[in-house]
């Protein structure tokens, strides 16, 4: 059983997280710098880290937050081009013209079009963007909401182009260096550590992809029970063929790439491939209701379904245009503010761009190594073993900056929608900044009283992170594969990023695995699924997707409905890894 005092040096940080958050409902601009302090004074009393190492580990946590911040922005700026072009009207009006029973819309807009955000920008947006375009076409505020926090769960692992994974795994938890990097190559077999969590990635689509056989129902089912005018679940029986079609083309290929590109594209193209070929298979007639579904009259809501936004309004956005169904040249009774027409193929064609620029900067060997020729780097920060670098021109945001900027010419932007969606971005990002900053520098150092260097100089036989996973296999032995999807769903819930909670808790989930003879691809497999999960209940997701929708202070009631699908999926996923590490693949690293 490990040390008493150390076991609660090592909690004092993740506590203060839980109890500043969640008990007391303060931001994360507030309690990540706190939450720095009370693990640098744990560090330097437990762990006789010293002030240098301290502050060395903190600088290169600061350096990878910047790398995340970089891509989330981008791909915020690229979100907000294409609302203030009018492309994510065109989009939006491309769906809607295919069915107007809610529950197509549903499968279609937060499924498959969530999905896709989540898989090109992350970081809690499909709710914020998805929820305004629901409550467009007519949906109650508060059902718009929920559906949507629901619907893009199978994306949130690889959401960003993978930055939970790529980012949060493979350059920070088990970053080039570290004693856990050294053991997966010399012990577990693989080449590099980028090996190892495109492994990680491939378990968890696998796991994502059976557990969320359900999810595109559940979203149909919820709203359907909960805001239908029967109150059953009745309607969405009707649509399980489509719900199980859309599952179908998004599952095979987000699997497939999983497989053969990594961890970068599985939500991306997952979802492309979906909705494409869901999209044109509803178009031919196939798996369109007998029936027409619809909430009931207006006049029948409940008050806080509906906040200081009136259903069918347009939320957010910048222009209204009309499209073909073809995907022809736009006409009809939008107000096009751009006196322009604008085609499917054109408002799609920035993310294709996206996409075709990701997979040859990843794929193609000579184009990849030109890239990460230019970085900045900082090799012994302060003196001491740690090191960090930032590819400039090799991260996904400044492909995605270098999309928006042609996008500017392609849908023939003003100057005033231009600034305008630099504005919205840099407003967005503003908040992120600072918070992940200390939460990643928080990790950092937590992680670095493990190290060598600081173990050589002190008693302690294990760091922060060692000591938790230690306490936490003596207490659940070898049931723990079950409890990692709810460990990450927890650190989800209290950061609101998939990311970061996989910074937090993927080392301890690694050592916990490993204490118990589990596999470790497994079980922290189970943690990058259990991240997704606690994005549904996630304070910080909540609460944006809320004030979009003009329903602010309604977070209560969308948490205890998100529990249904969280409890869902959380114990399916816990049974799954059971199986997985103990049946299937029991041998594994």
């Amino acid at each position: 059983m490990a040390d008493l005092l150390m076991v609660l040096l090592a909690v004092i940080p993740l506590a203060a997280i839980a109890i500043l958050m969640v008990g007391l409902y303060q931001p994360a601009t507030r309690t990540m710098p706190i939450a720095w302090v009370l693990a640098g004074g744990a560090a330097f009393v437990g762990w006789e880290m010293s002030p240098q190492l301290i502050a060395a580990a903190s600088i290169r946590g600061a350096m990878t937050a910047t790398r995340i911040l970089v891509i989330v922005f981008g791909a915020i700026l690229l979100l907000y081009t294409l609302k203030q072009s009018g492309a994510f009207d065109v989009i939006n009006a491309g769906f809607s013209s295919i069915s107007d029973d809610r529950r197509v819309q549903v499968v279609l807009l937060v499924f498959l079009m969530g999905s896709f955000i989540e898989g090109a920008a992350g970081f809690g947006t499909p709710a914020a963007i998805i929820g305004p375009l629901l409550v467009g076409l007519g949906f109650p505020p508060m059902a718009a909401v929920v559906v949507a926090l629901t619907g893009n769960i199978l994306a949130i692992t690889f959401g960003a182009v993978g930055t939970p994974l790529i980012i949060g795994l493979r350059d920070v938890v088990f970053a080039e260096g570290t004693d856990a990097a050294t053991q997966i190559v010399q012990e577990g077999g693989f080449e590099t550590v980028g090996a190892y969590v495109t492994q990680l990635g491939i378990w968890a689509a696998l796991i994502h992809a059976v557990v969320g056989i359900a999810i595109p129902f559940v979203g149909v089912a919820m709203m359907t029970r909960f805001f239908g005018e029967e109150r059953s679940i009745k309607p969405a029986i009707e649509v399980v063929p489509l719900c199980l079609f859309a599952w179908a083309t998004f599952a095979v290929p987000y699997v497939a790439t999983a497989v053969f590109l990594g961890p970068t594209f599985p939500a991306l193209l997952g979802s492309m491939v979906g909705l494409l070929v869901t999209t044109a298979t509803l178009r031919a007639g196939y798996f369109i209701p007998e029936s027409t579904w619809d909430f009931g009259p207006r006049a029948n809501w409940p008050e806080h379904w509906v906040g200081t936004i009136e259903p069918g309004e347009s939320v957010g956005s910048a222009s209204k245009q009309s499209v073909s169904t073809d995907g022809g040249t736009t006409t009809g009774s939008f107000e096009d503010a751009h006196d322009q027409d604008m085609s499917l193929g054109m408002a799609w064609l920035p993310y294709v761009l996206v996409a075709a620029l990701l997979v040859v900067t990843r794929v193609v060997g000579e184009v990849q190594s030109f890239l990460l020729q230019f970085q900045l780097s900082w090799n012994n920060i302060l003196g001491t073993p740690f090191s960090e670098s930032i590819e400039i021109l090799y991260l996904p945001g400044t492909l995605f900056v270098l999309v928006a900027v042609v996008t500017y010419g392609l849908h023939g932007m003003r100057t005033e929608d231009v600034k305008a969606s630099w504005a919205e971005a840099v407003r967005n990002i503003a908040p992120a900044v600072v918070a992940l900053w200390f939460a990643v520098a928080t990790v950092m150092i937590m992680q670095r009283t493990g190290s060598t260097v600081v173990l050589e100089n002190t008693t302690a036989t294990a760091g922060m992170l060692g000591v938790l996973s230690e306490l936490t296999a003596d207490l659940t032995g070898s049931a723990f594969p079950f409890f990692s999807g709810f460990i990450g769903a927890f650190g989800a819930f209290i950061a609101g990023s998939n990311t970061v909670s996989d910074i937090l808790f993927g080392l301890f989930q690694y050592q916990a695995a490993q204490q118990i003879g589990a596999p470790t691809q497994v079980v922290v497999a189970g943690q990058a699924v259990g991240g997704a999960i606690g994005n549904l209940i996630a304070i910080h997701n909540v609460v944006a997707a809320l004030t979009v929708v003009g329903l602010i202070g309604e977070e209560g009631r969308v948490i205890r409905l998100e529990l249904i699908p969280v409890l869902y999926y959380g114990v399916a996923t816990g049974l799954l890894t059971l199986l997985l590490a103990y049946v299937v693949v029991p041998g594994a690293f």
